[in-house]
């Protein structure tokens, strides 16, 4: 499929005054005089020279945002092969003690917001967050949590976990964190494989007006992670300390100064991990130096957050936005800590969170955007939005009609950031520049230092035309390793089997001529008709604009006699029937916006589409049940949201046989 640079006249573009102050416009402007940057030719310039130019772009990073190396590096790549790319090597450094750095200067302003279902936010002070991160860090190092050591939580997205992170990250420890909605089995497919000494602990969690008690689930997870040392019970819920577990306040309590281990620059700083929908979730390690800058670069220039914002982003500590989110603090920005259903108690609950907390910068999934515009939600008419500069989405791409819904409904003036990137890295590939126009259903720009590619079969860039993913250098925040891969061959296997020596994300995506990107949806659930490829994205931001249709599903499947089949699942919206007319005006909708070749050779009605426990559509499982894999075999039961929505398929496939 060959995708043009349409829509020439941007959606939205920054006044010259906006430009100037943006913190990218300074740093190309410092990086021009001490670095040789380009100062001319704006951004394009700048992201080919950091390109270029790999090692003296990341310690310019380094140095105009005042990284402070204990010990400084002998320089800045040791090794640039990937996978194996060694950062920074001989220096050490400590994530905790540069998120705290703004309590010296803003002590009694607010580190966080935080809001539950009243949405009432409550404040806590730059001098608190500090106090009780040192006071914690010094109870992990008295109950012999070691540099190394796991550290793990089961917590909601409350003040406690950003304390408990940072107090793990302060001693040298491992962070790793699941939200408590997930099961015993799930949490245990992932914090079995690193074996943690502490688990922090809540006793429930509200959620949709609905208290959720999980005392037994966290009493299991006791039972089954035989390396815990410690237990720490946070009692959101208010009940008692169980039998032989410590108490939060206990360890938060004292007035004690953080005492920051300083660590090497590729120090394990948390472990992520993928959606687990085939076998067990890959357990993603990230260091706390790479963590560091490509953080600093990617909230402090591309999202042009500092001291005066408030950086609201909807996420839960399962999910990688939750440990971006944190590292707002890096920035000295104020961060809004959202814990509770993005639609409750109506589908406009977090305009009234980004409004209540004066965000300047509110992130979100397309898919919530999208809901907005189903629930016919106005934005601007019902909530004072004057202090939101950017509405970011990622999750999934931000269909066309989403762009146009944020500028109709929020502001005209409105910085609209549909940013892409991956548990895999922690952070974008593409997606926000300050200084750039805005292009309907486009991602602004590949980010600084990141050499973003689309490449054909055989290794060829394209422009224009729809390719891989792959990055073609190494950046900081790329896994340092798989936990319990020993000999790297899982990691080597998940991004360089394609291409060898460079990082093949698995999306497919158009860069355009004039540096922007499309994204199309996952490469391995690729649509490919008589070799024409089309990602699912395209198929659902076409077929959900029926009203009829409330969430659709489209899989790809090769047949064992080299036909394709490829049917279009859709859940209906009630009261809705799919009947000739419907299924009529859904393939017309293809053919007529997309192409007549990814016409569905079926329309099927189901009762729902099963997402991961992150909230996305699970394509490749779906995929290998209609080929005949047994449900145990296609997917990680722990990983999705409903089982028996997937039973449904098996049946199905079941029936075709």
């Amino acid at each position: 499929m060959t995708s043009t640079p349409s829509n020439p006249s941007p959606l939205w573009q920054p006044d010259r005054e906006r430009i100037d102050r943006a913190r990218i416009t300074r740093f190309q402007a410092w990086a021009a005089q001490h670095h040789g940057a380009p100062a001319d030719g704006g951004y394009a310039a700048l992201h080919r020279w950091s390109v270029d130019e790999l090692d003296t772009f990341w310690k310019a990073v380094t140095e105009f945002f005042d990284v402070r190396f204990a010990t400084p590096p002998a320089r800045v790549l040791g090794d640039r092969s990937m996978p194996g790319a060694r950062w920074f090597p001989g220096a050490t450094l400590n994530y905790a003690e540069h998120a705290l750095r703004a309590a010296d200067t803003r002590a009694d302003e607010p580190a966080l917001l935080y809001v539950d279902e009243t949405h009432e936010p409550r404040p806590v002070s730059w001098s608190a967050l500090r106090r009780q991160v040192g006071s914690l860090a010094a109870e992990l190092r008295t109950l012999g949590v070691r540099p190394g050591d796991r550290v793990s939580g089961y917590l909601p997205n409350v003040p406690q976990a950003v304390v408990a992170l940072l107090a793990t990250a302060a001693v040298g420890g491992v962070w790793t964190s699941c939200a408590p909605d997930f099961g015993a089995r799930s949490v245990l497919d992932r914090f079995q494989q690193v074996e943690p000494v502490v688990l922090f602990a809540v006793d429930g969690y509200r959620y949709g007006g609905k208290e959720h008690d999980r005392r037994d689930t966290v009493a299991e997870l006791r039972r089954d992670l035989p390396t815990l040392r410690a237990v720490v019970h946070v009692p959101l819920l208010g009940t008692e300390a169980p039998e032989g577990t410590l108490d939060w306040s206990a360890l938060t309590s004292s007035d004690t100064e953080p005492v920051y281990e300083q660590v090497p620059f590729d120090h394990p700083l948390w472990v992520l991990y993928s959606s687990g929908t085939t076998g067990l979730p890959k357990a993603i390690v990230q260091s706390q130096g790479g963590i560091l800058v490509e953080h600093l670069k990617q909230l402090g220039l591309h999202c042009d957050l500092g001291p005066e914002d408030r950086f609201f982003w909807y996420t839960s500590t399962g999910w990688m936005m939750w440990n971006f989110l944190v590292s707002g603090l890096l920035t000295g920005t104020t961060i809004v800590l959202y814990d509770g259903s993005p639609g409750y108690p109506d589908t406009g609950a977090q305009w009234r969170i980004a409004e209540r907390t004066g965000a300047t910068l509110y992130g979100t999934s397309a898919a919530y955007v999208m809901a907005c515009r189903k629930a016919d939600v106005h934005p601007a008419r019902d909530f004072d939005l004057s202090r939101v500069q950017c509405v970011a989405t990622t999750g999934s791409p931000l269909p066309p009609d989403g762009f146009r819904w944020l500028h109709d409904e929020v502001r005209e003036d409105l910085w609209i950031a549909s940013v892409s990137g991956g548990t895999d890295v922690c952070s974008c590939f593409a997606g926000a520049v300050p200084t750039l126009p805005v292009h309907i259903g486009e991602l602004q720009a590949p980010g600084l230092g990141t050499d973003l590619q689309s490449w054909d079969p055989a290794g060829k860039p394209l422009t224009d035309e729809v390719g891989e993913l792959v990055v073609a250098n190494p950046m900081p925040s790329m896994p340092i390793r798989f936990w319990n891969d020993p000999d790297g061959s899982r990691y080597h296997d998940s991004y360089f089997d394609t291409y060898p020596g460079v990082w093949r994300h698995g999306d497919w995506i158009t860069l355009t001529s004039r540096g922007s990107v499309v994204i199309h949806g996952r490469s391995d659930s690729t649509l490919n008709r008589q070799g024409v490829r089309m990602g699912s994205a395209d198929i659902y931001e076409a077929v959900e604009r029926l009203p009829e249709i409330r969430e659709s599903l489209v899989i790809g499947v090769e047949q064992p006699d080299g036909g394709y089949w490829m049917p279009l699942f859709v859940q209906l919206a009630p009261g809705a029937v799919l009947d000739e007319a419907l299924l009529g005006r859904i393939r017309h909708t293809i053919r007529e916006q997309l192409s007549p070749r990814h016409v569905p050779d079926e329309v099927i009605e189901v009762p729902g589409v099963p997402h991961t426990l992150t909230g996305k559509r699970i394509e490749v499982p779906v995929k290998r049940l209609l080929q005949g894999t047994p449900l145990d075999k296609a997917v990680n039961p722990g990983s999705v949201d409903d089982l028996d929505l997937l039973r449904f398929y098996e049946e199905l496939a079941r029936k075709r046989t």
